[in-house]
């Protein structure tokens, strides 16, 4: 009797199926990249049905609702964009994840805009240009209108090319170009946004500098020290008291200020205070901490992570306070001039414009800021808590250099500047510091005295794996042109795009915005 065959397969219809298998894993995987998008336009709609409420029936209502969704828009780009520089380092030297990062700047960003964010708005609605030269409110309010809209068009551009840019010069080019298509050319503050051309410059070179210089102290105080963990407890407190310090001074002078008014003694005596209250409590803390610690850079880490948590916190809530202004200052100009009130005098801001401004900003940074916070923390060059720590210490204290002596700078620019000073000099230093090269020589004596077949780590060197396996500048063989590009330690093409994008914010935001308003105002 013929054996009965196994039951034959139905190849077609396994084919089929296999096939329905892959369009419902496409479909599930594009529509994963749209629900950031969906998220967003929800966010959107539901700030121009908030403002209906708070506006409706009253003169301009329309214009209101739609400067709202828009204000709502630029708030989402800037926390797509700018928040990365006050978070991206600590993320790049993990010390903190990718979700408690986007927490702690959520939360900071928008105490930061609630409590101290209304002052700079009047500055962004009426400082830049003279709105006594305005025609009527209506001109000044498509002026508002093509400002919003620029920045916001271009700081989505930005986002996507992945340049952190400054949203203040965003904004500033935005007015800057629609008030000189409505008034002209005169009506536009020029010093101001001469001020605004010098920080293109002041803000990176300043912030590159003084991070440098910290790196400089840590590797040649603390990392290059045969005794590591002794050097630690005598300068890590310093370290994080002087942060603690530059940090009060930074938020009284940047924040608190505007809900507490002090004068420059008393913000500099408020930052002293904080630096002795903290060195006294830091010394003990690292004392404690280090108790039992290898003698090792790993070690050393550890003891600047939670300062560098501390600080994006604090970046985050200046940041808030100083940058809500750019995504509804020209809202609340747009509020204020469509209820018939002088558009040259200060004015109050609604706290539903507020809410507009903080919530966007932190829905901004959750649903897109991973991107730009990757970027700014692991690819410009690769951090660590000691060297994060030093671009955060920049930011807080370039600010402050930079309010005493009355210069204008980004801190965008400060941030991204510092990241590329490490970098730079790190570069400079594996090369050419006499200090790490005998460093290295006495620890390969003594390895080569305890474990004579045994080489070292390069954690127990200077944590830089990239820079111990392969200097710039070797003794062996020559090396090729594209070796040492990429054993360079700061990406060139990052660099190239960066400043790039820097340099063309203003005028291409003024552009821009001329553009716009002149198509708004053909429409009116």
């Amino acid at each position: 009797m013929a054996e009965i065959s196994a039951e034959p397969r139905k190849d077609t219809l396994d084919k089929d199926l296999d096939k329905l298998v892959h369009v419902e894993e496409a479909t599930s995987f594009v529509a994963q990249r749209l629900v950031a998008p969906g998220i967003a336009l929800l966010f959107l709609a539901l700030s121009a049905i908030v403002t209906s409420f708070f506006v409706m029936g009253e003169p301009g209502a329309v214009v209101i609702i739609a400067a709202a969704a828009i204000g709502g828009y630029m708030a989402l780009n800037i926390g797509a964009n700018d928040v990365a520089n006050n978070v991206g380092p600590a993320v790049g030297a993990r010390a903190l994840t990718m979700g408690g990062a986007l927490a702690i700047a959520a939360v900071f960003e928008s105490a930061g805009a609630l409590i101290a964010g209304a002052e700079v708005m009047n500055t962004v609605a009426s400082g830049i240009v003279d709105p006594a030269r305005v025609a009527d409110a209506g001109v000044f309010i498509r002026l508002m209108l093509a400002a919003l809209i620029s920045s916001a068009l271009w700081v989505n551009l930005a986002t996507v090319i992945g340049a952190p840019v400054s949203t203040t010069h965003a904004v500033v080019g935005g007015v800057v170009g629609s008030g000189a298509a409505a008034a002209g050319v005169a009506a536009v503050n020029w010093p101001m946004l001469s001020g605004i051309a010098a920080s293109w410059v002041i803000s990176p070179l300043l912030g590159g500098m003084i991070a440098a210089l910290f790196l400089a102290f840590i590797k040649s105080f603390i990392i290059y020290q045969d005794d590591k963990i002794a050097a630690a407890r005598r300068w890590v407190p310093v370290l994080i008291a002087i942060m603690a310090g530059a940090f009060a001074a930074y938020l009284a002078t940047k924040g608190l200020r505007r809900v507490l008014p002090l004068t420059g003694l008393q913000i500099a005596m408020f930052g002293i205070v904080c630096f002795a209250a903290t060195w006294a409590w830091s010394h003990r803390s690292v004392r404690r901490m280090s108790q039992g610690m290898e003698n090792r850079n790993q070690s050393l880490r550890k003891l600047f992570s939670t300062p560098l948590i501390c600080s994006a916190a604090l970046l985050s809530f200046a940041h808030g306070a100083n940058d809500v202004a750019n995504a509804v200052g020209p809202l609340a100009a747009i509020v204020h001039a469509a209820g018939g009130g002088d558009m040259s005098g200060p004015f109050g801001i609604p706290l539903w414009v507020m809410l507009i401004g903080a919530l966007g900003i932190s829905f901004g940074l959750v649903l897109f800021g991973p991107k730009l916070i990757r970027m700014v923390g692991e690819q410009i060059t690769k951090l660590n808590p000691m060297r994060a720590f030093c671009v955060a210490l920049s930011a807080a204290i370039t600010v402050i250099v930079a309010s005493w002596f009355g210069l204008p700078v980004s801190s965008t620019h400060i941030a991204v500047g510092a990241v590329f000073g490490v970098g730079f000099f790190r570069e400079w230093y594996t090369a050419n510091s006499s200090r790490r090269r005998a460093y290295l020589e006495r620890k390969m004596e003594r390895a080569r005295a305890a474990r004579p077949a045994a080489g070292l780590a390069a954690d127990d060197m200077d944590g830089d794996a990239e820079s111990e396996t392969g200097d710039l500048q070797t003794d062996g063989p020559p090396v090729s042109r594209e070796e040492i590009a990429r054993r360079r330690l700061v990406r060139r093409a990052h660099v190239t795009t960066i400043v790039t994008a820097w340099v063309t914010t203003v005028p291409a935001a003024a552009l821009l915005a001329a553009g716009i308003f002149l198509i708004l105002n053909a429409l009116a």
